[in-house]
């Protein structure tokens, strides 16, 4: 939609509304006080403005998703427990609970906002919202038994929150993934206005352009001063108003989301008036702090005289939770290596009878607080590769992170067992060891790291791991500087948690083999 002229800005009213949302807003700052309009109220309490008809079809979607995973999982305790459907006074209590559970179950994700667009399909934290939702039903019905001294069979309970917390957290994913594949395809996307300065505009329209899965479509910006040329454009974006003018262009541009960013001119009473003059719109207002790569258990917000603070802990790199770490890498690695065994096994054999030389590849690497270890691979080259590195790259070209894509020193054997990273399970041993961990940035020759600067030297704070974020984020096919942005979010933003999700997403690229050669 080009917007040239003022006139062509006026907002959508609703039927029966004397003046757009926006009539109240900053937009008439410094051109008289706006009259206070009564109307606005009114539709602000009667939900004037619908948002997007997908939003309420996702929502929906959820809830009958969620209510099959609920009755399937108090079905299957009732029938489990008491084998079947009977007739005695027992089995119709427990009819009566199963009834109440479902309710209350239901309830409970509805309250824990565990439904709400903005929620669905982020992962993480909607699965959070799910798993605390449930056990704090749960959590409910113990108090309520233990209080009414009613004998609660304790199979019925062990059956029923497993099987429902599984079955609900399966069909989040299911639906996470529908939504997913519908925003790659350009649907089910929130159409965004930002708001602030030129540059934080250009930095977050850049930010929302690599997640697509966000849901965020840009369809307009506004920055201080409004257009300074016809048809400007921010990173892309057209420059379509003023910071004051975001609520009034909700209803022409038929936005449901407006962003705000840093700006000299984005004041705390413009945020607080845009806020209110979003109300009547439905629209979401979103805050953007000028923080970046900084995970949520690293901030806390307090309220302070009306304002939310934000405190943004500094990252630990030694403690109980190290040590915690540590206990789940042997514990994991060693889990591993028997599971492995056998395809340990079969791969030493299939690289020792394919061609000359050792079957393990030794290479120093550099580790925790820069100390040199000796990495444990698969052999996956010929023998003499080192001495025809220079022949492939040509002289002086090796650069950090860099590595060929055809690769003339990859042996047969070794190209495939790169494709399927069977040639890094060996590192399984460097874990036992202790000079790597299973999930971290990745280990780094010599010769990469005389080439850090102390942003990416930050990676020597914690081990190298055998896997980590840059392996389940695209692997060989990141750049630089999406490599080493992915390593320093991992050092400074690490748990346990997150490592275990990590593992998992592993195994699905390693299937997948993006990235890998």
């Amino acid at each position: 939609m080009t917007l040239e002229r003022e006139q062509d800005l006026r907002p959508v009213v609703p039927a029966g509304s004397s003046s757009p949302a926006g009539s109240s807003s900053p937009a008439g700052a410094g051109r008289g006080a706006p009259a206070f309009d009564t109307g606005q109220l009114v539709r602000i309490a009667l939900g004037a403005y619908r948002r997007p008809g997908w939003k309420t079809r996702l929502t929906r979607r959820v809830a009958l998703v969620d209510t099959v995973a609920v009755t399937a999982a108090v079905v299957v305790a009732y029938l489990v427990r008491f084998d079947g459907f009977g007739g005695t006074a027992l089995d119709v209590q427990y009819l009566a609970i199963s009834v109440g559970l479902l309710v209350a179950w239901s309830l409970a994700l509805r309250m824990a906002f565990s439904r709400e667009s903005r929620v669905l399909g982020t992962g993480a934290p909607e699965y959070a919202r799910v798993v605390n939702a449930t056990l704090a039903v749960f959590g409910v019905v113990a108090v309520v038994a233990y209080l009414l001294r009613y004998d609660l069979a304790r199979g019925y309970v062990a059956i029923a929150l497993p099987v429902g917390l599984v079955l609900l957290l399966l069909g989040r994913y299911a639906v996470k993934r529908r939504l997913v594949a519908q925003r790659e395809q350009g649907r089910c996307r929130s159409r965004t206005i930002v708001v602030g300065g030129r540059e934080g505009v250009a930095h977050l329209v850049g930010e929302l352009r690599k997640d697509r899965r966000g849901g965020y479509e840009v369809v307009g910006s506004c920055v201080p001063g409004g257009p300074v040329e016809p048809h400007e454009q921010v990173a892309g974006v057209p420059v379509v108003g003023d910071v004051v003018d975001g609520a009034r262009l909700v209803g022409p541009l038929r936005v449901d989301t407006v962003m705000v960013t840093g700006s000299d001119l984005v004041t705390p009473r413009t945020v607080k008036r845009l806020a209110w003059d979003l109300e009547p719109w439905g629209a979401d207002l979103v805050l953007a702090p000028a923080l970046t790569d900084v995970a949520g258990p690293r901030i806390r917000t307090r309220p302070v005289a009306g304002l939310p603070l934000l405190h943004v802990e500094a990252p630990g790199y030694s403690g109980p939770q190290h040590v915690l770490k540590r206990a789940f890498d042997v514990v994991g690695a060693a889990l591993l290596v028997l599971l492995f065994s056998v395809p340990l096994l079969v791969t030493a054999a299939a690289v020792k009878l394919s061609s000359r030389g050792p079957v393990f590849f030794r290479q120093e690497r550099v580790g925790l607080q820069g100390e040199p270890f000796t990495v444990l691979k698969f052999r996956s080259m010929v023998v003499d590769a080192e001495s025809r590195l220079e022949d492939v790259l040509g002289a002086g070209n090796v650069g950090v992170f860099y590595k060929p894509r055809h690769d003339p020193r990859v042996t047969p054997v070794g190209r495939f067992i790169r494709r399927y990273s069977i040639d890094e399970l060996p590192q399984l041993f460097n874990v036992l060891g202790g000079s790597m961990s299973l999930v971290g940035p990745r280990p780094q020759v010599p010769l990469e790291v005389d080439q850090y600067d102390d942003e990416i030297g930050r990676r020597l704070l914690v081990r190298p791991g055998l896997t980590g974020l840059w392996q389940v984020s695209g692997r060989n096919n990141l750049t630089l500087e999406e490599s080493v942005r992915l390593d320093l979010y991992y050092v400074e933003n690490w748990t346990v948690a997150g490592d275990l999700l990590i593992l998992l997403r592993t195994a699905r690229a390693v299937l997948g083999r993006d990235g890998a050669y």
